[in-house]
């Protein structure tokens, strides 16, 4: 790994794009173990300049208000210098980062984490009649419209995880919309009969209208219409189906996969460039039970793993293989109800299952528990390097 001379000191420069839960995570890790790393220095890029709580979005679109999490109050105290503004190109030849058009950042190395959002480009009409949750600005945009309607049909397009949380918390919070949750599986089809059917009978109790088996095809002014030519009205349409990530890497030349991923090695280095790491939703990391999908149990843990390996590699020490084994789902089900399916490492599920209030209190233990994490790692850069490694799940040959 190359170092770049300032003064008379040989200075490592290292680079992170993007402050999700990966980035931040690998932001603070390295931070924290420039301490004892001589010529280490950090800097963050991210668009905003307070920590977006994806968890918890689907409550800011309903006028729920949520704290404040500044970056820079978090990296405060740290030694790593914090860059606000859109991240425009990626020179992986010559090594450099342009943000907002006018203004160039060098590197011996990046961390690759500019991460997903809701994939409106996929459907016509998601892009000019839908919202999405891919921030607090959209999601508080949501929530002004929401807040007007007064009556009329909400519909979530999406059965995953993320549009069950969002049914559920527009039905509890505007009892006056009909809120109609459309997707092809039916919702909680992963989870076990026993998860699954709290999870229906929650969206019942709301007043959710489920139509599960459906397609969304297009979005129009005052309807959605499904693969076979039906039409439902829809005051308003939220787009939780798919995702998409930033098309900057495969710009840049690094190697990705099908859907735009950087492909990574064991040690979370891209394949193509070893001098660049990514980590989270934008990269395309193989474990034995297949490629990881995005969330926060598995994001936090790659930004970790990513800090650790740059860290070791500056010693001149062989980085590691990184193993993760998934270990729950919680769900929300309006503030008063949640579901958590816990999973074998390669996400199946067990057949433990957490409802009712014993789940409420889970799921804001752990919907809360990323920022003070952070908080932990700035002072024991260790105690954020446990995880779930999931066992025979993930076993691989270490990089040679």
């Amino acid at each position: 790994m190359s170092t770049r001379e300032t003064g008379t000191t040989a200075t490592h420069h290292v680079v992170v794009l993007g402050a999700g839960y990966a980035g931040m995570a690998a932001t603070v890790q390295l931070a924290a173990r420039a301490r004892r790393q001589k010529g280490l220095t950090v800097t963050l890029v991210n668009a905003q300049d307070r920590f977006t709580e994806r968890l918890r979005l689907h409550m800011t679109a309903t006028g729920q208000e949520l704290a404040a999490l500044s970056i820079t109050e978090m990296l405060q105290d740290t030694g790593a210098r914090f860059v606000r503004g859109w991240v425009t190109a990626v020179d992986a030849t010559a090594r450099t980062v342009r943000v907002d058009d006018d203004r160039v950042l060098h590197y011996d190395t990046l961390v690759y984490g500019l991460g997903s959002v809701a994939d409106a480009a996929a459907v016509p009409g998601v892009e000019d009649h839908a919202y999405t949750l891919n921030g607090p600005e959209e999601a508080e945009s949501l929530a002004g419209r929401l807040a007007q309607l007064g009556g009329g049909t909400v519909v979530v397009a999406g059965s995953g995880l993320t549009g069950v949380e969002s049914a559920a918390e527009i039905a509890e919070r505007h009892p006056e919309l009909d809120v109609v949750l459309v997707g092809r599986h039916e919702p909680g089809a992963s989870m076990n009969p026993k998860a699954r059917a709290h999870l229906r009978s929650a969206l019942d109790r709301l007043g959710v209208r489920v139509r599960g088996g459906a397609e969304v095809v297009q979005v129009l002014p005052g309807s959605v219409e499904l693969a076979g030519g039906e039409s439902v009205a829809a005051d308003v349409v939220l787009w939780t189906c798919g995702t998409r990530v930033s098309p900057l890497a495969a710009a840049a030349g690094l190697g990705v996969d099908e859907r735009g991923r950087v492909v990574t090695d064991t040690a979370l280095r891209s394949e193509s460039h070893p001098d660049v790491y990514a980590v989270g939703d934008a990269a395309a990391v193989r474990q034995g039970y297949g490629i990881l999908h995005g969330t926060c149990q598995s994001g936090m843990p790659t930004g970790v793993h990513a800090a650790v390996s740059i860290v070791r590699a500056l010693r001149g020490e062989r980085p590691r293989p990184f193993r993760f084994g998934y270990y729950h789902a919680p769900v929300s089900l309006g503030r008063n109800d949640a579901v958590v399916q816990f999973t074998r490492p390669d996400n199946s599920p067990r057949a433990i299952c957490l409802t009712g209030r014993a789940a409420v209190r889970y799921k804001e233990t752990v919907t809360a528990s990323p920022w003070p994490t952070y908080g932990r790692m700035k002072k024991m850069p260790a105690s954020g390097a446990f995880w779930p490694r999931g066992g025979r799940f993930t076993r691989t040959r270490a990089p040679r």
